[in-house]
């Protein structure tokens, strides 16, 4: 496996291999790496999840992953942590197997932003963890994955709130994993690797004050032209392209997620203006926040038989 010198379109997938997908309809789906793997020869390419994060639990086998343009050694026993959008790619000994999940992140997010506010970072940062086997942590993981096949092959009401509780459970197992245990070996991360990992943190810490290209560029010590080359580079897409997605994203978990009014969201992101707000948002989802809104709940209700906390507010 090499690293890529230069990509103009990573392929987006909602799995690897199908089209890619909301991250709202189905919670959250679960497979064996030999199922999705081995037809393409132990080698998945890189790709992106727009919407989900996955774990891997790799119990046999070695190999290597990439992600974000850095190569990680996987040697079993191991977790791997792919958060949305981080560009991605395997590849596997014959031997390998384990458990995979491929869930909705925002979903995720907001349970964590409840329950344990910590363990969004954990959701965000992808990651290899090794452990030992007689791990009081890793004795956990196992049985959480299970039961979350389980429920992904019930089918019954309740599914996914039953599949998210059973998942956050397990995140927090990763969580402890990870405060006790030392990183995978990594290949050193390149420059540029590192400068769009500082961007993007720039990016969560200020999205909403809405700063252009060049101010994010000076607090990095290059110009617009450069970051965005980076970013193209190594993301597939511009520095304006990142940044306007940071905005769409926390905008639809906060039309799924919570009662506010749309008006009272584009305040909460930074717009002055809600029309101005409406314009953005359907020029980058080809749908008004109110029509994204009532979507998603409408077919979350349907998945589930229940409602989430963002329902009453439709009009």
């Amino acid at each position: 496996m090499h690293t890529p010198t230069r990509r103009t379109a990573i392929p987006n997938y909602a799995l690897y291999g199908d089209q890619a997908q909301p991250g709202w309809y189905d919670s959250y789906d679960f497979e064996w790496i030999p199922q999705r793997s081995r037809p393409y020869n132990w080698q998945i390419q890189p790709h992106t999840h727009d919407g989900f994060l996955q774990i891997l639990y790799m119990q046999k086998g070695h190999g290597e992953v990439l992600l974000n343009n850095t190569k990680w050694q996987m040697i079993a026993p191991c977790l791997v942590v792919v958060p949305a959008r981080t560009v991605h790619g395997f590849h596997y000994s014959a031997d390998t197997d384990g458990p995979v999940i491929t869930a909705a992140q925002k979903p995720l997010e907001s349970l964590a932003g409840m329950l344990m506010p910590e363990l969004i970072q954990t959701i965000r940062s992808p990651a290899v963890i090794p452990h030992a086997e007689s791990s009081r942590y890793a004795d956990g993981l196992l049985p959480l994955f299970l039961a979350a096949e389980r429920e992904f092959h019930t089918h019954a009401q309740g599914h996914s709130a039953a599949g998210m509780s059973l998942l956050t459970a397990l995140l927090v197992q990763i969580s402890r994993l990870s405060s006790v245990l030392e990183p995978a070996p990594v290949a050193a991360q390149s420059r540029k690797a590192a400068q769009v990992e500082r961007f993007r943190t720039l990016v969560d810490q200020k999205f909403r004050s809405h700063q252009p290209v060049s101010a994010y560029a000076s607090a990095m010590g290059m110009t617009s032209g450069q970051l965005s080359r980076i970013c193209r580079e190594l993301l597939g897409i511009s520095a304006l392209d990142v940044i306007n997605a940071r905005l769409i994203h926390e905008a639809q978990r906060d039309l799924v997620y919570t009662p506010n009014s749309v008006k009272q969201l584009a305040a909460s992101l930074g717009f002055n203006d809600e029309a101005y707000f409406g314009r953005f948002f359907r020029k980058h989802t080809n749908m008004s926040p109110r029509a994204f809104r009532q979507q998603v709940l409408q077919q979350m209700r349907q998945q589930d038989g229940g409602e989430p906390e963002g329902g009453d507010e439709l009009h």
